[in-house]
C-alpha cells in the first residue's frame, strides 16, 4: 500500500506552546515526518506532541552558536532530503501542501520561499509592509543553514533564531500559496516576545553601526532578492533619527496600514513602541555595556554611601 505522505521532514521549534501546537501539528500531518524541537517545556506541549504522533526532541542551549534551528539541521536524523521549518504559530494549508509536493520534484531548485499571512486581533494584516512576507523555509537540509548575526552573547533573546535568514547556495523559487501566521495566545505573550526580539534587534543595529555584520550572513544588496534588499535598507534605517515616529508613519500612512482598521492602527502603535525599545537598548549597549547601570558607577555610589555613613555615625 502506497503512502500518501509527502517526503518532507518538518522542524517545529517550541517552548511552552500548548495553545498553538494542536493547530500547527494538525496542519503538517501530510509530512512524512515531524520533529518538535523543544526547550524543556513545562506545559502540556510534550503530551500534545505525543498525541499527534510527532517526534519530540529536547534542545539544551549552551549560550553559544548554534541556536535551535541550526542545531536541528546538524543533528536530527532526517529520512528525507527536503525539510520545512514551521513555527508553532504557523499553519500549512492543504493548497500549500499540494504545491510543496510538486515543488520538491523540480530538480532545478535547492529551496523555496514561502509567503506568510500575519493575523493580528483576528484580522489579516495585509498592508503596512507586512505582506508579502517571504521566508525561505523549504529547502534541502544538507545545503541550507541559518546565518549567524553574532547576537548569541546578548541575554534574554532566547535559544532560537529570531529573524536570521537561511543561506542557501543554488537556485531558489517562490511558492504561490501562503502559510498562515496566527498566534492563539494573548497580547501579554506578543509583548513578551517582542521584548526579547528588541534585545536581538538592538544587537543587530549595534553590529551594523560598528561594521560587525558582514561575515556569515546573506548579505545586503539593493539589487538582490527581497530579503537582501530589506537588509540593505536596514543599513540606512539604523542611522535615521526619530525612528519610532518614522516607523508608525511608514507602516500606517505610507504603506497604508490604516486600511486594516483598528487592528492596523494598534499594530502600528506597537511597532512604534517596539522601535523605541530597540533604540533604548541600543543606547544601553553603546553607553552602559548592556546594563541599566554600569558596575563602575555602582561601586562609586556604594563607596559614597559608606563615606556618608561614617560621617553621620550610622
Amino acid at each position: 500500500m502506497m503512502s500518501n505522505k509527502i517526503p518532507v521532514s518538518v522542524i517545529i521549534p517550541a517552548k511552552n506552546e500548548e495553545a498553538n501546537l494542536p493547530a500547527c501539528l494538525a496542519s503538517v500531518q501530510r509530512a512524512d515526518e515531524v520533529f518538535v524541537v523543544d526547550s524543556q517545556s513545562t506545559d502540556k506541549s510534550a503530551e500534545i506532541v505525543q498525541n499527534y504522533g510527532a517526534n519530540l526532541v529536547q534542545f539544551n542551549f549552551n549560550g553559544r552558536w548554534p541556536k535551535k534551528k541550526n542545531w536541528s539541521l546538524e543533528n536530527l536524523p532526517f529520512r528525507n532530503e527536503w525539510i520545512l521549518i514551521v513555527d508553532c504559530d504557523e499553519r500549512i494549508t492543504p493548497e500549500l501542501w499540494d504545491e510543496i509536493a510538486k515543488a520538491i520534484e523540480n530538480p532545478e531548485h535547492e529551496g523555496y520561499y514561502l509567503n506568510r499571512r500575519v493575523f493580528f486581533l483576528g484580522k489579516w494584516i495585509r498592508h503596512g509592509g507586512k505582506y508579502p512576507d517571504w521566508n525561505l523555509r523549504l529547502f534541502k537540509h544538507k545545503v541550507g543553514r541559518y546565518e549567524n548575526l553574532n547576537t548569541e552573547d546578548i541575554r534574554n533573546t532566547g535559544d532560537n533564531e529570531v529573524h536570521e535568514h537561511v543561506i542557501l547556495p543554488g537556485k531558489v523559487g517562490y511558492l504561490k500559496y501562503d502559510m498562515l501566521h496566527e498566534d492563539f495566545r494573548d497580547m501579554f505573550h506578543w509583548l513578551e516576545r517582542h521584548n526579547r526580539y528588541s534585545n536581538w534587534e538592538a544587537r543587530v543595529y549595534y553590529n551594523i553601526l560598528t561594521g560587525q555584520d558582514k561575515n556569515a550572513t546573506i548579505g545586503a544588496s539593493l539589487f538582490g532578492d527581497a530579503v537582501q534588499r530589506k537588509r540593505f535598507l536596514k543599513k540606512i534605517w539604523v542611522r535615521l533619527p526619530f525612528k519610532p515616529l518614522l516607523r508608525f508613519i511608514l507602516f500606517y500612512i505610507l504603506q497604508r496600514g490604516f486600511l486594516d482598521g483598528k487592528a492596523g492602527y494598534t499594530y502600528g502603535r506597537l511597532l512604534s513602541q517596539y522601535e523605541y525599545q530597540i533604540g533604548v537598548k541600543l543606547y544601553e549597549l553603546r553607553s552602559c555595556n548592556g546594563q541599566l547601570n554600569t558596575a563602575k558607577k555602582t561601586e562609586k555610589t556604594q563607596s559614597t554611601f559608606k563615606q556618608e555613613a561614617s560621617q553621620t555615625g550610622v
